[in-house]
C-alpha cells in the first residue's frame, strides 16, 4: 500500500485559518445555538449530570493498592496512574531541597477539539462533562478528553466518543498537534497531546455535545468554573487570530534571542530529581484517609468513591490530589512600541521534562508562602496584589477534575501602563506573536500560562 505525505499549510491556508476563526470569534447571530439556547442546553447538561463523590478511606478503594514494599499507590491494572515520592534539589524558589507524593502518569492522553462549518462559520465540538474533581460537577471540555488506559477500555468501559477523529484525521485536516505539559508541580514529566482538527458533516453532535463558536467559548471563559482545563489547554493551540490584538510593530527580543534565553535557562538551572518510595517521603504521613505535608501546607492524597452516570464507567474509585489552598496565576501585559507583550518567567518545577518552560508572571498558591519572610515570596506577588482592582479579567477557574479535587486557581491579567523592567534573567516581555510560535512546539509554554493566554484572547 503506498502513502502519501499531505503537503504543509501554505501561507494562504494559515491565512484562511485565522479569517475564519476571527468570523467564528465575531458572529453574533447564526451559530447552530444561540446564546439563550447555549445556557439552557448548558443548565439541562448540569440536571442531567448528577455526580456523587464521597471520600472513603484508602482500605476501600476499589482497584488501587499501598505496595508492600515502597508504599506507593497503584492501581491493580499497573495502568492509570502511581502515586510515588520524589526527592528533589534545586536552585529555584527559596526552598532548595524537599521530598513530596507526586502522581507519575506516563501514558500520554489525548486531548482533542472538532471543529466543523457551518454556514462557513467553525464551529467547536464541546463535552458538557462530569468530573470527580470538579468544584460545580459538569464543565466544558474538548470533544475528546481521554488517557491511554481509557481510550484502550482498561476500564471495561464504553469506548470513547470522536476518538478516530483524532487517531485517524484525514490529511490536511489538523489544524494543531503538540504534546503538553501539565502542572509541573503535582506531575512527573506528564504530557497530553493537544490536537484540533477540522471534520466534515459525517460529524454530529452527540449526547452532551454541542457545536459552539469561538465566541461563545470565549463568552464561558470569562465565567467561574465553567470552561475545564483541559478545554482551555487546547484551546491556547489555535493559531491567534487577533491580527489587531498582536500588533504589526517588533518585538522587544528577536526570535533568536528569545529561543537563546530559553536554552541558557534550561542549561544552567539545577533541578535534580529522583523517585523515593512513597513511604520513605519526609515531612509527609499517611493515616487511614490521606497522605498530607505534616504541617499541612502544600496539598493532601485523598481517596474517593464516584458515581456519575454520563462516564465510560458508571462507578469507580481513585485517588485525588487536594490542594491547601487557591492557586494564584496573574499575568502583566504592556504595550512596547505599540505592541503587546506579557511578561513571562522561565519556570523550573521538578516534573517539568525540560527543566524549564515559561509561566506567568506570578504564579503561586500564597498559603504555601505565609511562614516565609517577605523577601522569599515569588517576585511580583505584592505588585499583583496591589493591581488587581484595575485587572481586565479575573476568574476562578478548575484545574484538572480528574485528578484534583477541588483544585481552583484565580487567573488574573492585568494591563499595565508603566514601564515594569525584569527583576532578573528569568523574566523577559514576549510579544503575543512570540507566544503565538512557542505554542505550536512542546515543553515551552506552561499549562498556567496556557490558560491565561486562552483567557486574553477571549477579552
Amino acid at each position: 500500500m503506498s502513502s502519501t505525505i499531505a503537503p504543509a499549510p501554505s501561507h494562504d491556508d494559515r491565512a484562511g485559518t485565522l479569517a475564519a476563526l476571527a468570523a467564528s470569534a465575531a458572529t453574533v447571530d447564526g451559530g447552530v445555538l444561540d446564546d439563550v439556547e447555549l445556557a439552557s442546553w448548558l443548565e439541562e447538561q448540569r440536571r442531567s449530570q448528577p455526580q456523587q463523590v464521597e471520600r472513603v478511606p484508602f482500605a476501600e478503594l476499589k482497584g488501587w493498592r499501598f505496595d508492600q514494599l515502597t508504599g506507593d499507590l497503584r492501581h491493580a491494572s499497573g495502568r492509570f496512574f502511581s502515586v510515588h515520592g520524589l526527592r528533589v534539589s534545586s536552585d529555584f524558589g527559596p526552598v532548595s531541597q524537599w521530598e513530596q507524593p507526586i502522581i507519575n502518569q506516563s501514558e500520554i492522553g489525548i486531548l482533542g477539539i472538532a471543529v466543523r462549518d457551518f454556514d462557513g462559520i467553525p464551529h467547536l465540538l464541546m463535552q458538557a462533562k462530569s468530573e470527580p474533581g470538579n468544584l460545580n460537577g459538569m464543565q466544558l471540555s474538548p470533544t475528546v478528553q481521554a488517557t491511554k488506559s481509557n481510550y484502550l477500555q482498561v476500564h471495561g468501559g464504553s469506548a470513547v466518543k470522536y476518538l478516530d477523529c483524532f487517531r485517524s484525521p484525514e490529511p490536511g485536516a489538523v489544524i494543531a498537534d503538540v504534546l503538553q505539559s501539565e502542572q509541573g508541580s503535582w506531575f512527573l514529566r506528564k504530557r497530553n497531546r493537544n490536537m484540533i482538527v477540522r471534520v466534515g458533516a459525517e460529524v454530529e453532535a452527540g449526547e452532551d455535545f454541542a457545536w459552539l463558536t469561538l465566541r461563545q467559548v470565549n463568552m464561558l471563559l470569562r465565567q467561574d468554573n465553567v470552561v475545564n482545563m483541559d478545554a482551555r489547554t487546547v484551546l491556547s493551540c489555535l493559531p491567534d487570530w487577533r491580527t489587531d490584538a498582536i500588533g504589526v510593530g517588533g518585538s522587544l527580543h528577536s526570535d533568536a534571542e528569545v529561543r537563546s534565553w530559553i536554552t541558557r535557562r534550561r542549561a544552567e538551572h539545577e533541578v535534580n530529581v529522583v523517585p523515593i518510595p512513597l513511604s520513605e517521603t519526609k515531612g509527609w504521613r499517611r493515616d487511614a484517609h490521606t497522605v498530607s505535608h505534616v504541617r499541612g501546607l502544600h496539598f493532601s492524597v485523598v481517596a474517593v468513591d464516584v458515581v456519575s452516570g454520563r462516564r465510560e464507567v458508571a462507578a469507580w474509585s481513585q485517588p485525588l490530589i487536594e490542594p491547601h489552598g487557591t492557586g494564584l496565576a496573574v499575568l502583566f501585559v504592556h504595550r512596547i512600541d505599540g505592541v503587546p507583550h506579557v511578561l513571562l518567567r522561565a519556570r523550573a518545577e521538578a516534573g517539568f521534562l525540560s527543566v524549564v518552560e515559561l509561566g506567568p508572571t506570578v504564579q503561586c498558591t500564597t498559603e504555601n508562602y505565609a511562614h516565609l519572610p517577605s523577601e522569599s515570596w515569588p517576585p511580583y506577588l505584592e505588585e499583583a496584589r496591589a493591581r488587581t482592582g484595575t485587572a481586565v479579567y479575573d476568574v476562578l477557574l478548575s484545574e484538572e477534575g480528574g485528578r484534583f479535587l477541588n483544585a481552583e486557581s484565580r487567573y488574573v491579567i492585568i494591563e499595565v501602563e508603566d514601564d515594569i523592567q525584569p527583576v532578573s534573567d528569568e523574566f523577559r516581555w514576549i510579544s503575543l506573536s512570540q507566544i503565538d510560535e512557542l505554542l505550536r512546539y512542546s515543553h515551552h509554554v506552561n499549562v498556567q500560562a496556557r490558560t491565561l493566554i486562552t483567557a486574553l484572547r477571549s477579552l
